[in-house]
C-alpha cells in the first residue's frame, strides 16, 4: 500500500512497510513516536517538489475543490501503477480512480496514518527540514487567502453594506434638495406644487419653464400628461407668487439639475445593489426584496455574521429600542423590525402581519444560511419558501373571512347521552334534565337510608 501525502514543499509517496500494524488503529501513534519507529512502518518512495510558489498555489487550490493538477497526474501515474494509494480526502480518491484507474482507500486507519506521518515529516523526507517547512507553510497560506480574495470577490457583502448606506444618505439628500426647490420655487408659482406631486417631475417643468410667463409657450407633453399640463398652463396665468429675477431662476435651475443628477445616479446605484444582491444573496432577495434583505446584511455587519442568528432575532432586527423598552416597561414586545418593508407583510391584514412576520423571519433565517454556507447560486429555495408563505397568507385570510361571517351569539347546546333509556325522543335528554334527574336520585338514596 502506498500513501499520498501533501506537503507545502511538494507531493510525496510512502510506501507503507508493514499493513498488519494498520489494523490496531488505537496503538498506531506509538508507532511515530520516534524517527526510527517511524522508519519501521513507512518509507519515502517518491517526492515531487513544487518549483515555485504559483506551482503550489494552483496545486493547493485544485486540492481544495478535491481536483488533480497536472503535475500531480503524471506523478501518480509514473509511481502509482497497480498499486493501492491511501488519501485523505474521499472526493479527491474518486476523482483519481474515475481519471488515473488506481484503486484508493479512505479510513480511520488511513487517517492516524497520515497523523504519524505528519508528525515525523521532516525526518521521514529527507532534505526537508522544520526550518524550511514553517516559512513554506506560511507562504502558501497567505498566498491562498489572497487567491481567494481576489478571485472570488462575488462573495464579498461588503459592497452590499457600503451600497445601501449610500443609498439611504442619497435618498436623503434628494429629499432635502427637492423641498428646497418646492420651497424656493413656490415664492414664484405656489400653485405648482398642488399640480405636480412627483419630486422630480416638478424639477424637471421648473427648469424647463423658468419663469412662470412663459409656461403657456411651451410644450411639457414630454414630462406630464395632457391634463396636468393644461391645469399648469391654467394657474401659471392667474397665478398669486411674486416676481423673482433672472439670477434667482438662474440657481433655482442649477439646483434642479442637481436634483436630476442625482437621482439618475440612485437609479444606477439601486441596478448595482439589485445585481449584488441577486449574486450574492439570491434566495434572501427573493423572499424579502432587495433593499430589505441588505439592510440586514448591513445590520448583521455580513451575510456570515447574519446566518448565526435565529428567525427570532431576525425577525425583530432594526427594532432594538423598542425590544428594549417593552422590556423595560413590561409592555407588548415588538412583532417586526427591518423585514416589516417585505412584500409579504405589506399584502397581510392588520391582524395577520405578526402571524406573517413571524414565517418569513424563520424562512428567512433559512435562506440567509443557505446563501451564506451553501454551494448553491440559484434561488430556487428562496421562490419555493415565498410561494409557500404566500399559500400561508391566503389560508389565514380565508380563516379570517369565514371566522367573520359565522355569527357568535347563540352557542350551541350541550345535550348527553342516556345509555338506560330507549331509541327516540328520550334517548338525548338536555343538560337541564339531567341536573333534575341527578337531584331526585340523591333524593332517593336518601330516603332509603333514613
Amino acid at each position: 500500500m502506498l500513501v499520498l501525502f501533501e506537503t507545502p514543499a511538494g507531493f510525496a509517496i510512502f510506501k507503507v512497510l508493514d499493513e498488519g500494524k494498520l489494523s490496531k488503529v488505537e496503538d498506531l501513534w506509538k508507532e511515530f513516536a520516534s524517527p526510527d519507529s517511524a522508519r519501521k512502518v513507512v518509507k519515502l518512495k517518491a517526492f515531487n517538489k513544487f518549483e515555485n510558489t504559483s506551482e503550489a498555489l494552483s496545486a493547493a487550490t485544485l486540492l481544495i475543490d478535491s481536483k488533480l493538477s497536472k503535475g500531480l497526474r503524471k506523478f501518480l501515474r509514473a509511481h502509482c501503477e497497480g498499486e493501492t494509494l491511501a488519501i485523505a480526502d474521499t472526493k479527491l480518491g474518486n476523482a483519481i480512480k474515475e481519471k488515473l484507474q488506481i484503486d484508493c482507500v479512505h479510513n480511520n486507519a488511513v487517517m492516524e496514518l497520515m497523523r504519524g506521518v505528519r508528525s515525523q515529516l521532516t525526518e521521514l523526507i529527507s532534505g526537508l527540514g522544520g526550518q524550511d517547512l514553517a516559512p513554506m507553510s506560511l507562504g502558501l497560506s497567505h498566498s491562498l487567502s489572497r487567491y481567494k480574495l481576489k478571485f472570488s470577490p462575488d462573495k464579498v457583502d461588503t459592497m452590499i453594506i457600503q451600497a445601501i448606506g449610500l443609498l439611504d444618505d442619497l435618498d436623503k439628500e434628494l429629499n432635502t434638495y427637492a423641498m428646497r426647490v418646492r420651497e424656493w420655487y413656490g415664492w414664484h408659482f405656489p400653485e405648482l406644487a398642488k399640480i405636480v406631486q412627483d419630486n422630480i417631475v416638478y424639477a424637471k417643468a421648473v427648469k424647463l419653464m423658468g419663469d412662470r410667463v412663459n409656461a403657456v409657450d411651451l410644450d411639457f407633453s414630454e414630462i406630464l400628461p395632457e391634463e396636468i399640463e393644461a391645469e399648469l398652463k391654467e394657474a401659471a396665468v392667474i397665478s398669486m407668487g411674486t416676481e423673482v429675477s433672472d439670477l434667482d431662476l438662474l440657481n433655482i435651475k442649477e439646483l434642479c439639475d442637481q436634483v436630476l443628477s442625482l437621482s439618475e445616479y440612485r437609479a444606477q446605484l439601486y441596478d448595482y445593489l439589485k445585481n449584488r444582491m441577486n449574486t450574492i444573496a439570491p434566495n434572501l432577495t427573493a423572499l424579502v426584496g432587495e433593499l430589505v434583505g441588505a439592510r440586514l446584511i448591513a445590520h448583521g455587519g455580513s451575510l456570515l455574521n447574519l446566518a448565526k442568528q435565529p428567525g427570532s432575532t431576525v425577525q425583530i432586527l432594526g427594532a432594538e429600542k423598542a425590544l428594549f423598552r417593552a422590556l423595560k416597561t413590561k409592555h407588548a414586545t415588538p412583532k417586526y423590525g427591518l423585514i416589516y418593508h417585505a412584500s409579504l407583510i405589506g399584502q397581510a391584514a392588520p391582524k395577520l402581519k405578526g402571524k406573517i412576520s413571524r414565517s418569513l423571519a424563520a424562512k428567512t433565517a433559512l435562506a440567509i444560511r443557505y446563501d451564506a454556507l451553501g454551494d448553491g447560486q440559484d434561488n430556487s429555495m428562496g421562490l419555493e419558501n415565498r410561494a409557500k408563505l404566500e399559500l400561508r397568507l391566503r389560508n389565514l385570510e380565508g380563516r379570517e373571512l369565514g371566522r367573520s361571517a359565522g355569527s357568535t351569539k347563540g352557542k350551541p347546546k350541550i345535550e348527553f347521552y342516556d345509555k338506560d333509556r330507549k331509541k327516540g325522543a328520550g334517548a338525548l335528554i338536555t343538560a337541564a334534565k339531567v341536573r333534575i334527574y341527578l337531584k331526585f336520585s340523591y333524593f332517593n338514596i336518601l330516603c332509603r337510608y333514613k
